[in-house]
């Protein structure tokens, strides 16, 4: 069964730091993976895209203060997303997102991905 499940969210403080994880399980030949969030009343937005040769795209709202990394086994693809200096305005629910395609650091501004995990919150309080 196909399964992607983010986890790390929670509640920081204006210039902490956090770091979300997400595992897919059940799916081969994930090739992209990416970091999405959506605020209330906002549009989700993309945040980080990781090709699986290691090329990375970030949103410039999180440049210089994010980190994206992807693991792989034979059985799982583990995401993780360090952030620091967090601020209010980064409070959302983040989601991890996967797909097959090679076509991929475009998809941070598109935010089509196959598969989607549930969402994990994270609030940043002032």
């Amino acid at each position: 069964e196909a399964q992607v499940v983010a986890s790390g969210g929670g509640s920081v403080s204006d210039g902490g730091s956090l770091r979300l994880s997400c595992v897919a399980s059940g799916i081969n030949n994930l090739r992209c993976m990416g970091w999405f969030r959506q605020s209330p009343g906002k549009e989700r937005e993309g945040v980080a895209v990781i090709h699986l040769n290691g090329s990375t795209t970030y949103a410039e709202s999180v440049k210089g203060r994010a980190v994206i990394s992807r693991d792989q086994d034979n059985a799982e693809d583990t995401l993780y997303l360090q952030m620091s200096g967090l601020r209010p305005e980064d409070t959302a629910t983040y989601y991890c997102a996967a797909d097959h395609s090679l076509i991929c650091l475009g998809r941070l501004r598109t935010g089509v991905m196959t598969y989607w995990g549930e969402g994990t919150q994270v609030t940043i309080s002032s």
